[in-house]
């Protein structure tokens, strides 16, 4: 189904190249966020603007969000307002960032209430990824749903991923972040072991690179840790906020999570350091600072 108009809410460090990937795909894209500025290059790339974000639901067929987490959706959303339900009534939600999953299953109950559709379609990927449009989404919802959304998704994602009803496509998710934080945790501790013993980091970046376990995100963040380079793609600060909602979905799971237990004392204490807005791979100052 081709949409007359998509809407898109939030140009962050990840909304931003998603949205420019769906305008300059030719897509009729009307954009808001709340910071002005950010919205100046979708203007140049050929989108729309609005000055609200009550302008978007009333411009277009389907809403993309892109918020940085469920409190500021919230206050955009302004769902306990009245004028919620008839804002989204006919529209459909697409919820593509990472919230905890028994909030994005209330917020389906209320677009559902008031007569809307709602997609889960959290990524997999950071900044790069954005870019060159090789996320991967995990999508939730009604299959009918589902079959309108996914197309959209194309010029922003290189995969879709089919998860079933709300809340599946969060909780896959925080699945796949398990991962992803386990293992940028771990290869930050290769080389703070390598560093302590005097090797050579460079070595080691080639030893991991021509190895088994080498993927695309080690030699990016291998490659940061090597140049001691912290510019952000995936921020202590986001990967923090992920960590706590997989560790407080593993207690309300009765699930054990040591690794993201640890993981969670590791990327607080990066935080605390003053490293929050650098690039998950600074995990490695809380490791220097434990061993003094």
């Amino acid at each position: 189904m081709s949409w007359v108009t998509v809407g898109f809410l939030g140009l962050g460090v990840m909304g931003r190249p998603m949205a420019l990937n769906l305008a300059r795909a030719g897509t009729d894209l009307l954009v808001w966020n709340r910071s002005p500025a950010a919205a100046e290059a979708l203007r140049a790339a050929g989108a729309a603007v609005a000055a609200e974000a009550a302008d978007v639901f009333a411009g277009a067929d389907v809403v993309l969000m892109m918020l940085a987490d469920d409190q500021v959706a919230d206050r955009v959303l302004d769902r306990d307002a009245p004028g919620f339900a008839p804002m989204v009534a006919g529209r459909t939600l697409v919820h593509m960032g990472t919230t905890a999953p028994a909030w994005s299953r209330g917020l389906e109950e209320q677009v559902r209430d008031a007569g809307g559709h709602y997609v889960e379609a959290p990524v997999s990927g950071s900044r790069v990824p954005a870019e060159t449009a090789q996320l991967v989404a995990m999508l939730a919802g009604t299959d009918q749903d589902v079959d309108r959304v996914a197309p959209l998704l194309a010029p922003m994602c290189r995969e879709t991923v089919r998860c079933g009803p709300v809340p599946n496509g969060l909780l896959m998710k925080l699945s796949v972040n398990t991962f992803l934080i386990s293992m940028v945790t771990g290869l930050a501790e290769s080389f703070h072991f390598a560093d302590r013993h005097h090797l050579d980091r460079g070595t080691l970046l080639a030893a991991l690179d021509a190895g088994p376990m080498a993927s695309p995100v080690s030699r990016m963040k291998a490659r940061k840790l090597l140049d001691r380079d912290f510019s952000v793609q995936a921020s202590i600060r986001d990967v923090l906020y992920n960590n706590h909602l997989i560790v407080e979905a593993a207690e309300t799971a009765g699930i054990s999570s040591p690794l993201l237990d640890t993981c969670l004392e590791l990327y607080a204490e990066t935080s605390a350091g003053g490293h929050a807005d650098q690039d998950m791979a600074a995990v490695i100052h809380a490791l220097e600072s434990r061993s003094g």
